[in-house]
């Protein structure tokens, strides 16, 4: 399998790709053009730019995460279809520079969800966590407003200033908005843009909701084992695919993520490896990578990968803030890069029982 590592541009990253590249087993970055407004095509320019930046270093462009859709496709919308049209028009741009895989999520109103980006740990570390009681009772305008206050002048991830200003309407427009309704509208975008990703040798991969359950009342259609069947059913192609995000879907300890691996592993281009601590109060907070750190089995999850003969690519996904690090909540440098020598460690034991039997 293919390491990478998700940055976030010249400009708006504290890690250099000088310092990624150095990263053993390291083969590229995930990216995206994080000032692009949802719906706007990605402009060949701007495409060849980040590979200008990127290739010097060794390092490829073939992972992007993400290219964000437009709520008017999430809800259906007439306009839908312009927006369906400027996202072909991003995937063939993205073909021409050598682009294999797209993530994306379907997830309505907000991305990934948290209650507090640097929670203090036992170990003096910080990290994402996740309160339920919180939740439940927080106007989401507060908790985005306390995100972008605590956010140390650093774009959030998934978390889009130009949507986030308009989130009374958006709840509005969701009202009555069900499970089955929304999952009708992602099939009618797949079925529109998979022959494109096809033509342009993509595979697009959804992200799963995060967390995988529903919050503030909105609809969620990729938490779960039958969720991620009834999306690849929906158009027979490798090109749609998953990002299978361990870290997504564990919060409910009853997706069996190993046994996800091995059913979907064809439809699996792009992988998020990393554990979580989940609470009897159905609280998390993201740990090191460790097995023993977490809920999360993942060294079992490095065996399903193996057994399969996974050779897409993967990321640590989030990591822990140690080491006085300043840095993007969940994305420094230290916890990521221990994470990958964790996950590659796993693998070379795999590879060693393997050459043994």
């Amino acid at each position: 399998m293919k390491t990478t590592f998700r940055w976030y541009g010249l400009g708006n990253d504290t890690i250099p790709l000088s310092y990624i590249k150095q990263i053993p087993s390291m083969s590229g970055v995930v990216w995206a053009l994080h000032d692009m407004v949802a719906g706007e095509v990605w402009p060949e320019a701007r495409i060849a730019e980040v590979k200008s930046q990127v290739e010097p270093y060794g390092l490829s462009i073939d992972v992007v995460e993400s290219v964000n859709i437009h709520e008017s496709i999430k809800l259906g919308a007439p306009e839908r279809e312009q927006y369906i049209e400027n996202y072909k028009t991003t995937l063939r741009n993205l073909g021409k520079y050598g682009v294999k895989v797209v993530c994306y999520n379907f997830m309505p109103v907000f991305d990934w969800i948290r209650t507090d980006l640097f929670k203090k740990t036992d170990d003096g570390s910080t990290a994402l966590f996740y309160e339920n009681a919180r939740i439940e009772g927080i106007d989401p305008k507060i908790l985005v407003k306390e995100f972008e206050k605590n956010s140390k002048d650093l774009t959030l991830p998934g978390w889009e200033p130009e949507r986030l200003k308009h989130l009374d309407n958006l709840f509005d427009l969701y009202k009555g908005m069900t499970e089955d309704k929304l999952r009708e509208n992602l099939k009618y975008f797949l079925e529109q843009i998979i022959p494109v990703a096809e033509d342009v040798g993509i595979k697009m991969a959804i992200h799963p909701d995060d967390p995988p359950f529903s919050v503030f009342g909105l609809p969620r259609i990729v938490k779960c084992h039958d969720d991620l069947q009834k999306i690849v059913d929906m158009v027979d192609s490798e090109s749609n695919g998953i990002t299978l995000c361990s870290g997504a879907l564990g919060p409910n300890l009853q997706n069996d993520i190993p046994s996800m691996i091995r059913q979907f592993h064809k439809r699996i281009p792009f992988a998020h490896i990393r554990n979580i601590k989940v609470f009897e109060n159905g609280d998390f907070l993201e740990t090191s990578h460790l097995t023993r750190d977490g809920s999360l089995d993942i060294a079992e999850i490095i065996k399903a990968y193996h057994e399969v003969g996974f050779k897409g690519y993967y990321r640590p996904d989030h990591g822990r803030h140690i080491w006085e690090e300043k840095c993007r909540p969940g994305y420094g440098l230290y916890d990521r890069a221990l994470g990958i020598m964790y996950i590659q460690g796993l693998w070379d034991i795999c590879e060693k029982i393997k050459g043994e039997k």
